[in-house]
């Protein structure tokens, strides 16, 4: 594999564009889009103030930026780099901004929640949505762009409208059977609407499009439920995480839980690898002046991948009970473009990733980091996960193993979150206020 050079960038607002063309980059006020193969820059655009969000349309064609303190947002044209245009929220102010499938329309979600604005770019139509929820992962839209659901709260009740997005029309609007909703998300194939309470009280609901429900999930009571839910890409599966370090699958034929992922500290049986990050200081040779000037990695630490034998211990460090959002439970999960793998994290294991294999619904590996993971993401094109700790190493799992990458550049780079191409074939590396281009080699499907 190679690297590229490194470059500034601002706020970790980093994108490739969805046709893997062009990589958007933010820093500070400016809007800097580069070819994403040979990193010249194509186009500069300035804003009006320091650029908070970033996002592409859909078809690549427009770059939305967003500037929450002011309550403005840009739009920026690839085709037609003259033309530009500003949504100026005013008063009412603005906390979230993005696209709808179409790559036409902007939502934009203004302060206290009190609506969402639909601006259309084509008529300059302007569409008003009442009573959103303040929730984390309060809307979502199918995956063939089609609807949007949308997570309400009216006269103390938690409600869920699906709107169709090529009109705005309001297809269905129902009431959902929970305390404190928390989030929704459509099926990959935009048949059936994931619905979940707050952490308080552990309920997942399953609705049809037509809003009549289909199966309602309860593993315990009394305990602080739910932390994560995921779909797997073929639809066959439901992930949830929660607080009890537990993976919960449900099958899309009954929704009923098929097994358990149970995340202990103490790892045995003989199916399951252990990696184990160690880490080594070269070896010490002399030195002048001169050499410790010019070698800019003689002091850098290397590492590797070594396997453990059964039994293994998992670090554990206690959550505070004192504070609110333990460090325990399932925090993020995430499925293999195959749905073969799902990978895990458990807060209260916070070095530990643990890839499950869903065809033998078993732990198939574990990786042991010596620092916390900050963030992994699955190839697009190949069962292959990238892995960052927060240090100046990347690290890559496949069926084959584990590798531990030193990222060649100077001045301290810590990787800090990363993100696949959609061919697979690259990766952006984002540091604090940098950012560098990791390629694969294009003959090798793992590493």
């Amino acid at each position: 594999m190679n690297f590229s050079d490194v470059l500034k960038q601002s706020n970790q607002l980093c994108q490739f564009s969805p046709n893997g063309k062009y990589l958007g980059t933010c820093l500070q006020y400016r809007l800097v889009v580069r070819d994403a193969s040979t990193l010249q820059i194509l186009h500069l655009y300035t804003c009006l103030d320091q650029v908070v969000y970033m996002e592409w349309s859909s078809d690549s064609n427009f770059v939305l930026c967003a500037m929450y303190k002011r309550g403005l947002v840009q739009v920026w044209s690839l085709e037609q780099p003259e033309w530009h245009c500003k949504i100026d929220e005013g008063s009412i102010g603005l906390v979230a901004s993005r696209w709808s499938p179409d790559g036409r329309h902007i939502l934009n979600t203004t302060d206290f929640h009190l609506r969402i604005t639909v601006w259309s770019l084509c008529t300059k139509a302007v569409s008003y949505i009442k009573y959103p929820k303040a929730c984390h992962k309060g809307m979502d839209f199918s995956r063939d762009g089609c609807y949007m659901a949308l997570a309400e709260r009216r006269d103390c009740k938690d409600c869920v409208s699906v709107f169709v997005c090529e009109d705005w029309y309001l297809l269905r609007h129902f009431e959902t059977e929970t305390q404190d909703l928390a989030g929704v998300q459509w099926s990959p194939n935009g048949c059936v609407l994931a619905v979940w309470d707050s952490c308080l009280e552990y309920k997942v609901l399953l609705y049809s499009l037509d809003g009549r429900l289909l199966s309602s999930f309860c593993a315990y009571e009394w305990s602080l439920g739910i932390k994560s839910v995921t779909w797997s890409p073929s639809n066959q599966f439901l992930a949830i995480g929660s607080y009890d370090q537990k993976v919960r699958i449900l099958n899309h034929i009954t929704w009923k839980r098929i097994t358990e992922f149970e995340h202990a500290a103490t790892i045995s049986g003989p199916k399951a690898v252990v990696y184990k990050e160690v880490e080594r200081r070269p070896v010490n040779r002399e030195l002048s002046l001169d050499s410790i000037t010019m070698d800019s990695t003689l002091f850098s630490t290397q590492s590797k991948y070594e396997i453990c034998p059964s039994p293994v211990q998992i670090p554990v460090v206690k959550p505070d009970p004192e504070r609110a959002n333990p460090k325990i439970g399932i925090s993020t999960m995430a499925f293999s473009s195959d749905s073969r793998y799902l990978a895990t994290k458990d807060d209260s294991m916070a070095s530990a990733v643990w890839v499950w294999d869903m065809q033998k619904l078993n732990l198939l590996a574990v990786l042991q980091q010596t620092s916390a993971v900050c963030s992994f993401q699955w190839d697009p094109r190949h069962p292959r996960l990238a892995l960052c700790t927060g240090t100046s190493k990347l690290y890559l799992w496949s069926p084959a193993g584990c590798v531990s990458v030193q990222v060649p550049t100077e001045g301290g780079f810590q990787v800090q979150s990363l993100s696949w191409h959609s061919s697979g074939e690259s990766l952006i590396l984002l540091g604090k206020d940098q950012l560098c281009l990791c390629y694969m080699e294009s003959d090798q499907e793992d590493q």
